[in-house]
């Protein structure tokens, strides 16, 4: 596939109510998209770095940056024929910086696979034409706040409910969920790194609540740490920040640090990587489910047909668009039954709408092939 052009285009959109977690609250999401254009067809993706490197040590205006002056130039010295295959190999020299190599590697798999008329979901493997989707909860500054926000979301019909958690809001917004909506809700919580190890016997007292696991507690670098948790309480840990790549996965599984992953293509280095940590927890009989980064429609898209592969078996953050979004950049998903349905057509399956696109376009820049 020859590539002619590729365009880094700046965009902004506000996020129907603010996103608070233990880094902080987010209001709106500005978002770096890459797009590729061949003779044949084009491609889309979005990059999952933030405003600020609190999530990730990557931040956008970075991203941009090694985008631009250090990814790009190593796909050109390809030539001719790239394919997403080859993209992985031909950015290694780079450290690091996985969102950007991701979103590069997404935007070409997507105009690869537009061109040649293949989904997402047949190219990586899905099995499913429809996937439960979760909902992840922000801390809120009250706790009738948070539970009118889980009302609703129930009454929208989300399958699983993820609450943010940080020291100082754990255990009485969880017993408070748990004790409105009853032991049947399927509930788990998300503490972005914010506890050490020496709060393993207060997230014990988690355990009662029967949750079904407890997401990244500790430092992203603490393996050895998540182990020892992982045998001082009874929840199960998942792992989300720690994992970068299908070796960390192994890793993580072998050490005893995590029962369960979430898997967000953006942090590992794009769909194909995803897909690895896939297989690799499978093979150890560990279950995955898919996370977001409050992503359009453009990324969404691609995020459910991963979700539909055999060995994700938790509902996912693949909240529909309304979530997050009063106008997405792509026709909405919508939640059917708790579900979002797997886009068959080429490529993500999705178009960018150019009227909203042209709206919340801040900024772009064009790279010739």
């Amino acid at each position: 596939m020859r590539i002619e052009n590729i365009e880094l285009r700046r965009v902004s959109l506000p996020l129907v109510r603010p996103f608070r977690t233990s880094f902080g609250t987010i209001t709106e999401r500005v978002i770096t998209l890459v797009h590729v254009s061949t003779a044949q067809a084009e491609g889309w993706a979005e990059c999952a770095a933030e405003v600020r490197p609190l999530y990730s040590s990557e931040f956008i205006d970075a991203s941009d940056l090694v985008i631009r002056d250090h990814l790009l130039p190593l796909l050109q010295a390809l030539g001719g024929d790239l394919t997403a295959e080859r993209v992985g190999a031909a950015l290694a020299p780079v450290k690091g910086h996985q969102m950007s190599k991701a979103v590069l590697e997404a935007a070409i798999l997507d105009a690869q696979l537009r061109e040649s008329g293949q989904s997402f979901g047949g190219y990586l493997g899905a099995v499913h034409d429809t996937v439960p989707a979760g909902v992840s909860v922000g801390i809120m500054d009250s706790i009738d706040e948070l539970l009118e926000a889980v009302a609703g979301y129930l009454a929208q019909g989300y399958l699983r409910i993820k609450l943010k958690i940080e020291p100082g809001w754990d255990l009485a917004p969880v017993r408070a969920v748990r004790e409105r909506f009853g032991p049947d809700l399927l509930l788990q919580v998300d503490a972005n790194t914010a506890y050490t190890l020496a709060d393993a016997r207060h997230l014990a007292r988690l355990d009662p609540f029967d949750l079904l696991l407890i997401e990244q507690p500790l430092g992203e670098r603490d393996l050895l740490g998540h182990a020892a948790l992982a045998r001082l309480i009874r929840t199960p840990v998942c792992l989300d920040e720690s994992i970068e790549s299908a070796q960390d996965a192994a890793a993580a599984i072998s050490l005893g640090a995590c029962s369960i992953i979430n898997v967000k293509p953006s942090r590992v280095g794009g769909y194909l990587e995803a897909r690895r940590i896939h297989d690799v927890a499978a093979a150890h009989g560990v279950p995955v489910w898919c996370g977001g980064m409050l992503e359009t429609g453009i990324g969404r898209a691609a995020n459910v047909a991963l979700a539909g592969l055999p060995n994700f078996v938790l509902p996912g953050d693949t909240s529909a668009s309304d979530r997050y979004y009063a106008q997405d950049l792509t026709a909405p998903f919508v939640l059917e039954d708790g579900h979002l349905r797997v886009p068959t057509g080429p490529g993500t399956g999705v178009e960018v709408l150019p009227d909203v696109l042209a709206e919340v376009t801040r900024a772009r820049q064009d790279i010739r092939f």
